[in-house]
């Protein structure tokens, strides 16, 4: 089949001539993806795409056939430097993808015996995680969350509250002191929102850095000092990568998935503050929006023929999760009752090993919002909402939401500490060495 079939229209802002490479980017994109994964099945289990100007692959929209790709580590390698067109000088030095792409000694761009060395340290530390504590530091994160919006009546969901509690759940979870946690938050938002994102870049690295030589000297119960502790015995190196892609790429889809499924239930009546509900509208959400719509770039490791396709040794190939989850084929499965085989956690040896702390500290999060707000309520028209350019992330730039004003916060001082008017009095040395950023405002809102 190709692109010139009757039925495979072109979104607005698709090129129509087949020829042409399907962009992954910009505003018409962002509206509408589904309209571009439709038109992209016109082409087979894979077609052309441009993920940023400049920048070719090639996207596979089929579910079976994204299946075998990501089971496949012979044929198919996860090395970034394995990458020709980057090797050849080809893709543009800065495009604004060349980031996420880029090879970096961790375990998303490593292979067979040093891709199990470095995954089985992650997924061990990762597997050490308190569930109860987990629960417990979403709800405290949650609460403090709430009450900095909470008595306006008004918040915009994504800004107050699911771009920051990721971040702060993560510091808690791998032991970050105020001034380190702080800017690990600068770094991982400027990088994914592209704000100066080499300096953000700098800023994450440096501080991770600093996480890791303190954790070196004082190791605590946290998934830093359980890395450092692993029998792997990484370098100081390997520990800065490896905690800075689980800090990566943790924060910015837990952000998505929250909000993501935070919108379905503030728009489709079914879940409307039904607790009992919130599960299946996050899987509703995993199916139908995933927060990381396209990703998992692969490299031939020779010349290979795939899926009625020639690919040439080092061709980046990737995977459309979005599209394959929502491939025709997969209705009748969906419907059958199968609601967890979906590739929104990818599939294979380099699937998510956090799927389990994501979903909890989602349900969680979403569960006490609605709870402490019952009557929360999208505060503009569903066909205002912006969504996020580009093609590795799906989320909302706002979820703007109005809902009766909470009682102002009045918490009560931490047994034995002075009364609030004595703490005022005392407090401006110990809140200038605590810091002003949001992690050290967290942790002084705890023990007030």
């Amino acid at each position: 089949m190709d692109a010139t079939t009757p039925d495979a229209v072109p979104p607005p802002g698709c090129p129509a001539h087949a020829d042409a490479r399907i962009p992954l980017y910009g505003p018409d994109f962002a509206a509408d993806p589904h309209a571009y994964y439709d038109y992209a099945r016109s082409y087979g289990p894979s077609a052309p795409v441009e993920l940023a100007p400049g920048v070719d692959a090639s996207l596979v929209t089929d579910y079976a056939t994204a299946l075998r790709l990501l089971q496949d580590n012979s044929t198919f390698r996860k090395d970034a430097r394995r990458w020709k067109a980057f090797n050849d000088g080809l893709i543009p030095a800065d495009s604004p993808v060349v980031p996420l792409l880029a090879y970096r000694p961790n375990a998303m761009f490593s292979d067979g015996a040093e891709h199990l060395r470095l995954r089985q340290a992650i997924t061990d530390a990762m597997g050490r995680i308190d569930t109860a504590r987990l629960a417990r530091s979403t709800e405290q994160i949650s609460d403090y969350l709430i009450s900095q919006f909470g008595s306006r009546g008004s918040a915009d969901l994504m800004a107050d509250y699911a771009k920051q509690l990721p971040l702060f759940v993560f510091n808690e979870l791998f032991g970050c002191p105020a001034d380190i946690g702080d800017r690990i938050l600068f770094g991982i938002s400027g990088m994914f929102d592209g704000v100066n994102a080499e300096r953000a870049a700098e800023v994450l690295f440096g501080a991770v850095g600093e996480l890791v030589a303190l954790k070196r000297s004082r190791p605590g119960e946290d998934v830093t000092s359980w890395l450092m502790q692993h029998e792997t015995r990484m370098t100081d190196e390997e520990m800065v990568y490896q905690l800075s892609l689980i800090l990566g790429a943790g924060a910015d889809p837990l952000r998505n998935l929250i909000g993501n499924t935070l919108h379905r239930i503030l728009v489709h009546d079914e879940y409307a503050r039904q607790g009992g509900l919130i599960d299946e509208a996050m899987e509703d959400t995993l199916w139908e929006n995933p927060p990381v719509p396209n990703l998992a770039p692969h490299y031939p490791a020779a010349d290979v023929e795939f899926a009625g396709q020639k690919f040439e040794a080092g061709e980046l190939i990737m995977v459309s999760f979005a599209a394959a989850n929502n491939s025709p084929s997969l209705a009748a499965a969906r419907r059958s009752g199968s609601n967890r085989s979906h590739l929104a956690w990818s599939a294979g040896p380099h699937a998510c090993p956090s799927k389990d702390p994501a979903r909890q500290i989602t349900m969680a999060a979403v569960e006490n919002l609605l709870n402490r707000i019952p009557d929360i309520a999208a505060a503009v028209p569903e066909d205002s909402l912006t969504w996020r350019p580009g093609p590795f992330t799906r989320g909302l730039t706002a979820l703007p939401a109005r809902f009766t004003p909470l009682p102002a916060p009045d918490r009560a001082p931490a047994p034995g500490q002075a009364p609030a008017g004595e703490r005022a009095e005392q407090s401006g040395t110990a809140r200038k060495a605590a810091g002003t950023g949001r992690w050290s405002q967290f942790l002084n809102w705890l023990t007030r």
